[in-house]
């Protein structure tokens, strides 16, 4: 059976690409492209695998929409049927729903609904939460609002800081992300 292409979107490093890399000879997807908003040192390991790259810059565009329909086009030239933001920092546009419904996958470092945005770590830890997790969702207009694939939850320990707590989430996000795509490709995951 062939394998689902699927795009993955960084902003950063690429900790959940390289896992998703690691994972996808045994899996039912394939990277066809990485395309980040900047110089992202992760577009470093889609590059020794030979996985195509692209940069979208937000500096190029005068708004979100443009923005999000370049980012698209380049969705569409690799004929990808999901889109996986993977430490992706922009909010998208409307038009990328339109484009892709029910297709574009998100990770949050904690379990929604509880502590949505940017800090989501860092709130935690301010709101003295003794548990908080990960969470893979589809994307959907409202930042951190659509429907939950899956969760798992990371005890918060005394003493934990931003940095020792978001290791710890981290660990949960590698193992759970390439196995919800996995899913998501092989049509056990019900989409929306």
């Amino acid at each position: 059976m062939a394998q689902v292409p699927i795009a993955v979107l960084i902003s950063g490093r690429g900790s959940n690409l390289r896992r998703i890399l690691e994972m996808e000879a045994d899996s039912a997807y394939r990277v066809a492209v990485v395309i980040a908003d900047r110089d992202a040192t992760g577009l470093e390991w889609a590059q020794k695998v030979q996985v195509p790259t692209r940069i979208v810059r937000w500096s190029d565009h005068p708004d979100r929409a443009s923005f999000t329909a370049a980012l698209c086009d380049e969705i569409d030239a690799f004929s990808c049927e999901f889109v996986v933001l993977a430490g992706f920092m922009r909010i998208l546009a409307p038009v990328a729903i339109e484009r892709f419904p029910s297709q574009i996958v998100n990770i949050h470092p904690s379990l929604l609904p509880a502590f949505p945005g940017a800090h989501a770590v860092e709130d935690a830890l301010e709101a003295g939460a003794t548990e908080t997790g990960v969470t893979v969702h589809l994307v959907v207009e409202d930042v951190d609002a659509g429907p939950i694939l899956a969760q798992r939850s990371v005890p918060i320990y005394p003493g934990d800081d931003a940095d020792l707590l978001h290791a710890r989430i981290q660990e949960q996000e590698h193992e759970l992300y390439p196995q919800v795509i996995n899913a998501l490709a092989t049509g056990k995951v019900e989409k929306a």
